[in-house]
């Protein structure tokens, strides 16, 4: 075997090692490719779940922890992390600008999809999300560790914010009142939809009004994913929102309770679908809270029992 074939089939073998492999997009890892990769260097896995003591109770091997409610959000300002802070965890995380980001969660990755929007917000390239999350990695039994992960220094630098990924309480009021042809996905249940409950069992009510953005259509982020929480076929989700009237010719904005649904269903449309789409991370904690905004309520509830 001659040199130039030894060099090409060693290039062929590096870009297996580090190519995510998926069958539907290169914006999603599997299990078993997340597995065979924890050993190499340029692969970073980080942790983003809701639920408090999941990773100290067990996480991948090598995955940093990251808070959503402290790390990817300015408490004080209700906003995403500010630059500076960002770029700090990101680097404190072990993420440098050659890195493979790998990141996953709980809740079928309502939370990592959320950051994955945050890195796509500030420029990260080569961000994954773990199709099925810890939902998947832990119903195949593979390996969990206690000790939590610190890393060596990441060098990676973030971009200026990009605010085209990302919608304001101005932009979804002018597409309820039909001054923007701009489609609104509202990706809650179809009882908070319709206005039955003001937010999910056992969540805190924190809007005043119940019911729906005049002119959204519902697609539920659960019709999304399979039963072992991974996405389902690319064909199967675009159908599903072409049932809806959703087939990327207008631009989109998601929008659910506080972003955090939504960013998984603006994932899918995003990288799974290549629509342009926006999130609404305001959603309808702002929207539902806001004097002088136009809402729809099918229940009649629209106030509740005030």
């Amino acid at each position: 075997m001659s040199l130039r074939t030894l060099f090409a089939a060693a290039l062929a073998a590096l870009a297996a090692a580090v190519a995510p492999a998926h069958a539907d997009s290169p914006h999603l890892v599997s299990t078993e490719w997340l597995e065979k990769n924890l050993s190499n260097p340029k692969v970073r896995v980080i942790e983003v779940s809701v639920n408090p003591g999941v990773y100290e109770r067990g996480h991948i091997p090598g995955a940093v922890n990251v808070r959503w409610h402290s790390d990817l959000v300015d408490r004080v300002e209700r906003d995403i992390a500010k630059p500076e802070h960002f770029q700090a965890l990101l680097r404190q995380s072990g993420v440098s600008q050659d890195s493979i980001t790998v990141l996953y969660g709980d809740n079928n990755n309502w939370f990592a999809a959320w950051g994955a929007w945050v890195f796509d917000i500030y420029g990260i390239d080569n961000v994954k999300l773990l199709d099925g999350g810890r939902k998947k990695w832990e119903a195949e039994g593979r390996r969990l560790a206690a000790a939590a992960t610190v890393p060596a220094p990441g060098n990676v630098s973030i971009r200026p914010a990009n605010t085209a990924l990302r919608a304001r309480l101005a932009d979804v009021v002018a597409a309820a009142r039909k001054e923007a042809n701009v489609a609104l996905v509202d990706i809650r249940s179809a009882d908070e939809f319709n206005g039955k409950v003001f937010a999910p069992p056992g969540v805190p009510e924190l809007a005043v009004r119940a019911g729906h953005v005049p002119g959204a259509v519902n697609v539920t982020w659960s019709r999304l994913v399979a039963e072992d929480g991974t996405f389902k076929p690319v064909a199967e989700i675009r159908k599903l929102y072409a049932d809806a009237g959703i087939d990327g010719r207008k631009p989109i904005i998601t929008y659910c309770r506080i972003g955090e649904r939504s960013s998984h269903s603006w994932f899918a449309l995003r990288k799974l679908l290549g629509y342009d789409v926006r999130n609404y991370d305001g959603s309808w904690t702002e929207y539902g809270n806001t004097v002088g905004v136009p809402i729809s309520n099918p229940a009649g509830t629209v106030w509740g029992s005030t």
